[in-house]
């Protein structure tokens, strides 16, 4: 077999087992294309999600969902303000040897699996967030002088309510950053929530069968690393991100007056490694425009920090995205 038919037929698999995903997720979660792109992008490329959106839209169902379509290990972490460092890294604890002897022995919290889901990340105190920083860009956690690795893949889901404020204690912006993408759940249509209404009816014992183990996401991620991206893209992505930042000459007039900081480098980085998944899934081995510029918006949202004028007049990130691509000439 030829090293072009190879790498066509990996290709090919990497799509099958995309949909398969995406099929078995349509199970239970209708509708949120968005945010079940972001996850399955997330996933193969080894980045994390935040999910943003009101009560009862499925934040927490989306992520539980992924974690029954995958064979990896899953932890919930339900955020309070009384959780504490320990409770999600883990802790030494004295054992007794079977020779007598007692010893320290450190017990795993729940950031050692798979696929973490920190449930209402911003009402949990920036003492215990900070906790899930080493983790989220090392892939490793130090308690004391040990250090530990992250098992792999890795994936950490955190979700949060924008409308409950009150207690809350909102992500620092080095935190954010760590995100390789951020999703805002919309309400159903009025179909998709008679959709919704008729899966009561199913039998709740029907489970959604698990399509790819760790080794099958890592290869599939290896993958996703080879898919080619020109030169005339890559400055597109360049242009996009100096667009982002209020003393850019290449701003537009309502990034410069509402946004304090723009996009780092992770958030171009974030826009091509979705984009390759994207390119992937349309049937290409080299990134078009169109897959850019639909991983721009879940990229480059939570990365633009309003100042006090653009929180005051509640704009939208989304909007201010929509600018800079609009002002930046098409490839």
């Amino acid at each position: 077999m030829s090293t072009q038919s190879q790498r066509e037929e990996q290709l090919e698999g990497f799509r099958n087992d995309f949909e398969a995903l995406r099929r078995e997720i349509a199970k239970r979660v209708v509708g949120q294309d968005e945010a079940v792109q972001s996850l399955l992008t997330a996933m193969f490329v080894g980045g994390h999600v935040l999910l943003e959106s009101p009560p009862g839209l499925g934040k927490t169902l989306l992520a539980r969902t992924l974690a029954d379509v995958v064979d990896l290990s899953f932890r919930r972490i339900q955020c309070t303000p009384d959780l504490m460092p320990a409770d999600v890294i883990g802790t030494y604890v004295i054992v007794e040897t079977p020779q007598g002897r007692r010893t320290f022995e450190f017990q795993k919290g729940p950031l050692f699996a798979n696929l973490v889901l920190a449930d209402q990340i911003n009402r949990t105190t920036p003492k215990t967030q900070s906790a899930l920083l080493e983790a989220m860009e090392e892939d490793a956690i130090t308690v004391s002088t040990e250090s530990f690795p992250l098992p792999r893949p890795y994936l950490v889901v955190a979700t949060q309510n924008p409308w409950e404020m009150e207690g809350t204690f909102p992500l620092a912006e080095a935190q954010i950053d760590r995100f390789l993408l951020k999703c805002v759940l919309k309400p159903p249509r009025a179909e998709q929530l008679e959709q919704i209404l008729g899966l009561i009816a199913e039998p709740p014992a029907i489970q959604p069968r698990k399509i790819v183990d760790g080794p099958r996401v890592l290869e599939m991620a290896e993958l996703v690393r080879r898919v080619g991206l020109s030169d005339t893209l890559r400055r597109w992505v360049v242009s996009v991100v100096a667009g982002s930042q209020p003393e850019d000459g290449r701003a537009p007039e309502p990034v410069r007056r509402f946004v304090r900081h723009g996009a780092s480098p992770r958030g171009a980085q974030a826009i091509v490694l979705a984009a390759k998944v994207g390119a992937i899934v349309a049937g290409r081995d080299e990134v078009a425009y169109e897959d850019l510029r639909a991983a721009t918006h879940p990229a480059l949202r939570h990365r633009l920090i309003l100042n006090f004028e653009g929180v005051a007049e509640q704009v939208s990130p989304d909007a201010l995205i929509d600018g800079i691509l609009g002002a930046v000439p098409t490839p």
